[in-house]
């Protein structure tokens, strides 16, 4: 039921941080928006989502993950409603900055739940399955606006209207149900001593300083910074890329954007049984997550060559496998501050590691705006998105080779 509640909540969030980009070919339209006007918005969304990172990371740690989620999702419900107020890319910068703020706690709040609920065996299967919400929110997002605009011929506020409303279902029922295990009215005893058989270290405080110190830190960043502008850059600008190369539109890319994020979440589910399946087997926990996160970079190559396809269904299988690889890489590389960092220090951890992310999301934003405007083409990108995952595992295996515990007693 906790796995459910995080899932729904991803799929929430994803579906309201998608509904522009989908929206976008019919706005650049209505409205005279340039590329690098619509980059603007795409990239000062990451800005604010980094700073909500670092905020909400600490917050976690120090408030859990009950009330981190309400703050959260109450405060991206509210940009999302406020985008009904404005037409221009500047007014979307502004509308979105809650949104942005508050969907940075969806990961904080979902890996300390998870934290908390999860022993180390089973924590990478759970991030897996919440993780796979995003693809479904990715899936679900083009047919359900494809369906209030061009079915029912509604206007499209009404698009960010109906999915916002669908956020103070799940609030209602996020208070009343979710509680510690310790706390937990339904929980059986066996369900706790299995729950509670990691022992934690749950005594303490960390700051940024402090967590910055250790090079698994460092090597979670590096690891986040490289892979998060991909992922970022499909969820955005796909419609477009679909618009502009095979003059596909409102009413026609929901087939492709469906069939790409279900193998998102066919790679999201992988990627985390994969590394639980070898801890079973006795592997070593970092052997375990490096080892799938190899195989998972394996699968993005294929993505270079996503312009050259002759056809969108070529284009569709080499981009579905890239967004694959990228869940189940980052299933394995989310397992991290968990595996290896006291309970008390991992909201900070995951709250740096979502900044840096965020910051590589807004340079490629940025920077792939310009390029179109200049050069017309998304090949480059595409080639990067490839190399991205190889890269991200070579350093941070160089920065953790060990994959060594966190003692935050020690000198780092």
């Amino acid at each position: 039921m906790i796995c459910a509640l995080l899932f729904a909540a991803v799929v929430l969030s994803y579906i309201d941080r998608l509904v522009l980009g989908v929206l976008k070919p019919q706005l650049e339209v209505l409205y005279g928006w340039t590329n690098t006007g619509y980059g603007d918005i795409t990239g000062y969304f990451q800005v604010f989502y980094g700073l909500g990172f670092l905020g909400f990371g600490w917050l976690i740690d120090r408030i859990g993950p009950k009330l981190g989620y309400m703050l959260a999702m109450g405060s991206w419900t509210l940009g999302h409603f406020a985008q009904i107020l404005v037409t221009s890319t500047t007014g979307f910068v502004i509308a979105r900055i809650p949104l942005a703020l508050g969907e940075a706690g969806t990961y904080p709040s979902a890996l300390a739940a998870v934290s908390q609920w999860f022993p180390k065996q089973e924590r990478a299967l759970a991030i897996g399955i919440f993780n796979a919400g995003a693809n479904v929110g990715a899936v679900v997002t083009p047919l359900l606006i494809s369906f209030i605009v061009a079915g029912l011929l509604l206007d499209w506020r009404w698009a960010f209207i109906i999915t916002g409303l669908f956020n103070l279902v799940w609030l209602a029922v996020w208070w009343r149900y979710y509680r510690k295990p310790a706390d937990h009215k339904t929980i059986t005893h066996e369900e706790r001593a299995w729950v509670e058989a990691e022992p934690q270290q749950d005594v303490g405080r960390a700051g940024f300083r402090q967590v910055l110190r250790y090079r698994q830190t460092w090597a979670y960043m590096t690891g986040r910074f490289l892979i998060d502008p991909v992922w970022w850059t499909f969820l955005f600008w796909l419609p477009d890329f679909f618009s502009k190369q095979y003059g596909y539109d409102l009413k026609s890319f929901g087939p492709p954007l469906v069939a790409i994020y279900v193998l998102a979440d066919v790679g999201a589910i992988a990627g985390g049984w994969y590394s639980s399946h070898l801890l079973k087997k006795g592997r070593a926990t970092g052997t375990a997550r490096k080892r799938a996160m190899f195989a998972c970079a394996l699968f993005a190559l294929p993505v270079m060559f996503a312009v050259q396809a002759s056809n969108i269904w070529i284009a569709v299988a080499f981009i579905g496998l890239a967004c694959a690889a990228h869940q189940g890489f980052s299933t394995n590389l989310f397992a991290l501050p968990g595996d290896l960092f006291p309970r008390y220090a991992q909201g900070t951890l995951i709250g740096l590691g979502g900044f840096a992310g965020a910051a590589g999301g807004f340079i490629a934003s940025k920077s792939l705006g310009m390029l179109l405007d200049r050069v017309g083409s998304y090949e480059p990108f595409f080639i990067a998105c490839g190399m991205a995952y190889l890269l991200a595992l070579l350093a941070t295996h160089l920065l953790n080779p060990r994959y060594a515990t966190v003692n935050m007693g020690q000198p780092a």
